[in-house]
């Protein structure tokens, strides 16, 4: 199922278009009204099962470009006034498997998506991990409290994920950074 859901790029969304026609309910004769009752709530909550649902933030990490379920607000510069009506906007999510992190530099790598004048970052952040005893895991970026020189910067730019470090950080030899953006 998963393989499934990521080959459209879409989360987990459930139609919400009519399963049954409750009129045809109607035109049943001979049908208990209790039971006809029953089956036109049935109806009712399958829809606002999948109605809520498919608004939730879906749990898949892909390195392909992803529709998560986050919904923004519509974009501001859309109203009544312009050619297109003004809709909650929906968020995409790339994982970029970004691997060891840099020794006193900076290290880029291409996200693979393309960016345009309506791109809108919504979220940047990672983890990288050390696999080696004793294992050491930090956030991506990271800020030391000891030493300014420890920090990582964490950065995107219209073609790659870019990971800058003042010191030696390549024993974090496992690194993924999830990009999450607007397309409108």
């Amino acid at each position: 199922m998963a393989d499934n859901l990521i080959q459209q790029n879409t989360g987990a969304f459930v139609p919400t278009n009519y399963i049954w026609d409750i009129q045809q309910l109607y035109q049943i004769e001979n049908i208990d009204p209790e039971l006809r009752e029953l089956l036109v709530r049935l109806y009712q909550n399958v829809n606002s099962i999948a109605l809520v649902l498919n608004v939730k933030d879906s749990a898949i990490y892909d390195t392909q470009q992803f529709v998560n379920g986050q919904l923004y607000f519509p974009n501001p510069a859309l109203n009544s006034t312009t050619a297109q009506t003004p809709e909650l906007r929906q968020v995409y999510r790339v994982v970029v498997n970004f691997g060891a992190l840099p020794n006193s530099g900076v290290k880029s790598l291409p996200h693979g998506i393309t960016c345009t004048s309506l791109t809108t970052a919504t979220r940047i952040y990672g983890a990288a991990t050390n696999p080696v005893s004793p294992f050491s895991y930090i956030p991506l970026p990271y800020s030391s409290v000891t030493a300014v020189a420890d920090n990582i910067e964490l950065y995107v730019d219209g073609t790659n994920v870019n990971v800058a470090t003042a010191a030696n950080y390549s024993a974090y030899t496992i690194s993924y950074i999830i990009f999450e953006f607007l397309q409108n």
